[in-house]
């Protein structure tokens, strides 16, 4: 693990490549799991206000579940995590023409509806924070659904810490990320 601040960042981020296909996964992550998605208590909130912005981005079905089920329910560790339908899909998710499962915060986000875009959990995937005493852990959280993600980053040669960085600044700032990649430029050339 790498020590940067209050995070200790695994090695894996450096050495395993990844893009999102979603052409080929058509955003399994939003549908497969025991639960939804991971919400920060303040997202929860942020959700909760912005809600009515993003409901114009949801299908009838979700917004039905949502009125009877909620934005966020607890998991067995009583964190929060998005609600989902019975099918499994967040409810937060919509499919496009072709069959992509979508996030309607982030549509609503990309329309200019709202200033939240999604939950960082789903921005940093397939990075999975957990903490560990004092630091924030980051860890590439494999999943053979997003096999395809792994094959397009091995082609393009893009590091998940690089396919992240967008999320990654937003969650740890930009002086952060500068020390991660200054970090990432030594590994590299310590292994050659």
């Amino acid at each position: 693990m790498i020590i940067i601040g209050n995070t200790l960042v695994s090695e894996e981020l450096l050495d395993y490549n990844f893009i999102c296909n979603l052409h080929a996964c058509k955003g399994a992550c939003c549908i497969e799991g025991d639960l939804g998605a991971p919400v920060l208590p303040e997202e929860k909130v942020k959700i909760e206000e912005e809600y009515e912005k993003m409901k114009p981005f949801l299908t009838e079905t979700s917004k039905l579940a949502i009125e009877k089920n909620g934005i966020c329910e607890t998991d067995e560790d009583n964190d929060w995590v998005t609600t989902c339908l019975p099918t499994g899909e967040c409810n937060f998710v919509k499919r496009n023409e072709q069959g992509i499962l979508m996030c309607g915060m982030e549509q609503a986000f990309i329309a200019g509806a709202t200033n939240f875009r999604k939950p960082i959990s789903c921005y940093l995937y397939p990075i999975r924070v957990t903490q560990v005493g004092e630091y924030e852990a980051l860890n590439y959280s494999r999943w053979d659904i997003c096999s395809a993600a792994c094959v397009l980053g091995d082609k393009e040669k893009v590091a998940i810490y690089k396919f992240l960085k967008a999320p990654l600044i937003l969650k740890y700032g930009e002086v952060w990320y500068a020390e991660l990649e200054a970090v990432a430029e030594a590994y590299y050339e310590a292994k050659i």
